[in-house]
């Protein structure tokens, strides 16, 4: 028998009737099948397409911060309006250097910026509109974000992305699709041209109604290739065909997590039609299967990047905390250990600073990666072990189907099952109970041609046991006696909470219950007799309850005495949601 040394440290491979093909041709980025192409010559093609140079460099990054950090931070808000004043920008001690130093301690390659989110306000003086830091008070009007963010990326080491919203609430001609297009490419055009390397540029899908009521169509294909003209190293994200959205902003990368799909990216005008055809869209379990592949006549190399934020929202709101540690190494296991980059999102305060709480929560999270994943035990003739790293080599594609990892007990002279998985890709983390092996094999059960995957590292980690709330908790009020009314109007539905008596009301929290309806935008009221009825809140609206249907906490500024709580709904995702005292459940202020 082999050195036990040798097989834990070299990895031993079993393959289990797998064809092994000759042909050393690859297919970069994408492939397109000749017609007639039979099904299992589909799945050995597939096993040939690889990612381009841009890409390739992508996925090696792991870790990416995302900066949310705009007019929202200054109004309270997830999604602006577009009509707030330039004057409620002004950041008192903004500091890029205290982003990017932290950020890079913190074990991040790259940061990307909100230039410009849906409320149009742009972080840098462009021409294109007034509604800009050059028509706010923050340094007479002469500051620019995107600049000094810049600097401070050239100073420390990091590379720069950028995110620009296509959706604009502001935009007079948004809805007139040649004319907002036209102003679009202009500000990309300065982005692009004025600052520098870009490494990422960052476009989500959201579009709305314009002024007129004509809903935006974007140029998509003009947007990439100004892209690609100005910044041809950068990779284009999400509306791209670089950089795949996971589905969810959980950061949860899927147990099946393919970088080889037959999802069509956005970009293409035929991208709806043909999803469609195949029953799949970014929010689906499996975009990779055989099954998939088989019915496709074109595959995509299209990794995925997890996009989660560090808060429950995305602007920093004073109500909120960052997540415990427990839950950012469930996020790092379930992103970077399931094959995609890790978009964490921390968003600076007012003051234009990152929180000093989620700069000390960074650092807890590098200390945990580095504690854990430093030690490799490979190579080591007798460990105990709770966690392995696996990765293909994806110069010559995703190939493994399933696998099992195997360890080998030398007192007994057995193999014993450890785990299993089923893909892999540029890097896989599997974690199991703690268990003494000699040494380590990998099985692959089902692979599409020949494998090139090996375990890379095997470590004895410890989670974190912490549950630190992410909200300041706030008492609920008790639901006895309290008494909940269904009322609809306009098309509306008006649910009012009636209470034993008039209380101290400080917020409400919406619990989404996504196969009823969501809840999207509302007006709150409160009255002490059930007649005479005050506003809370004209309006307010769940941003991203759809991509991320979790608890949503509302906290008012000032807590309002009354008994009778009243919520309208004024735009729902999906079905109307049917609100009960479980789902709407009111918060009275802290003792």
């Amino acid at each position: 028998m082999t050195n036990m040394k040798q097989i834990l440290a070299g990895t031993a491979i079993a393959l289990c009737g797998i064809v092994a093909h000759a042909s050393d041709e690859y297919f970069v980025k994408e492939l397109i099948f000749p017609e007639g192409t039979d099904s299992i010559t589909k799945v050995e093609m597939a096993a040939r397409l690889v990612p381009n140079e841009q890409q390739r460099a992508w996925q090696q990054r792991e870790l990416t911060a995302f900066l949310h950090f705009g007019m929202n931070t200054f109004t309270d808000r997830e999604w602006g309006d577009g009509k707030e004043s330039p004057e409620l920008f002004n950041p008192d001690s903004l500091d890029t250097d205290q982003w990017v130093s932290a950020l890079k301690d913190a074990g991040f390659k790259m940061v990307i910026l909100t230039a410009k989110h849906h409320d149009g306000f742009c972080l840098w003086p462009t021409a294109t509109t007034d509604h800009s830091v050059a028509s706010s008070p923050w340094r007479g009007g002469k500051g620019d974000v995107v600049a000094d963010l810049r600097k401070s990326c050239d100073k420390y080491g990091m590379k720069l992305g950028i995110y620009l919203s296509p959706w604009d609430r502001n935009a007079s001609c948004y809805g007139d699709s040649p004319r907002y297009n036209d102003m679009f490419v202009a500000q990309l055009t300065e982005l692009l041209t004025n600052y520098g390397k870009i490494d990422e540029v960052w476009f989500d899908g959201a579009c709305g109604e314009g002024p007129n009521g004509k809903k935006q169509e974007y140029d998509w294909l003009r947007f990439r290739e100004t892209m690609r003209r100005l910044q041809p190293e950068a990779v284009l994200a999400i509306t791209g065909d670089d950089v795949r959205w996971v589905g969810n902003e959980g950061g949860r990368g899927r147990e099946t997590e393919w970088s080889v799909t037959p999802l069509v990216p956005s970009i293409y005008s035929y991208s709806d039609s043909i999803n469609k055809s195949l029953g799949i869209d970014a929010m689906s379990p499996g975009i990779g299967s055989r099954e998939l592949v088989a019915k496709a006549d074109r595959l995509y190399w299209w990794p995925s990047e997890v996009d989660v934020s560090i808060r429950p929202g995305w602007f920093y709101h004073s109500h909120e905390k960052p997540h415990s540690l427990s839950r950012l190494a469930d996020i790092y296991l379930q992103s970077v250990g399931r094959n995609s980059v890790l978009l964490l999102n921390i968003p600076p305060d007012r003051s234009g600073r990152i929180n000093q709480a989620d700069v000390n929560r960074l650092m807890e999270m590098r200390r945990w990666i580095d504690q854990n994943f430093t030690d490799n035990l490979l190579g080591t003739p007798s460990a105990t072990i709770n966690s392995v790293v696996l990765e293909e080599d994806i110069d010559r594609g995703q190939r493994v189907e399933q696998f099992e990892i195997l360890g080998y007990d030398s007192t007994n002279d057995r193999w014993t099952p450890l785990a299993q998985g089923t893909t892999i890709g540029k890097k896989r983390i599997l974690t199991f109970p703690d268990t003494k092996v000699d040494a380590l094999r990998l099985k692959i059960l089902s692979s599409r041609s020949t494998p090139h995957a090996r375990i890379t590292g095997a470590y004895h980690i410890t989670m974190p046991q912490e549950t630190a709330p992410a909200t300041i908790e706030l008492p609920s009020i008790p639901t006895k006696g309290m008494k909940l009314t269904t009322a609809k109007n306009d098309g509306n539905f008006i649910y009012t909470i009636r209470m034993p008596k008039a209380t101290e009301i400080a917020g409400f929290v919406y619990t989404p219950e996504p196969a009823k309806g969501l809840l999207f935008k509302y007006a709150v009221q409160s009255s002490l007799d059930g007649k005479k009825w005050t506003d809370i809140a004209t309006t307010g609206e769940f941003s991203n309850v759809e991509a991320n249907p979790i608890p949503q906490q509302v906290v008012f500024e000032t807590p309002v005495k009354a008994r009778y709580f009243r919520l309208r709904t004024l735009e729902t995702i999906g079905n109307s949601p049917m609100l009960s005292t479980s789902t709407l459940t009111l918060l009275s202020p802290k003792q």
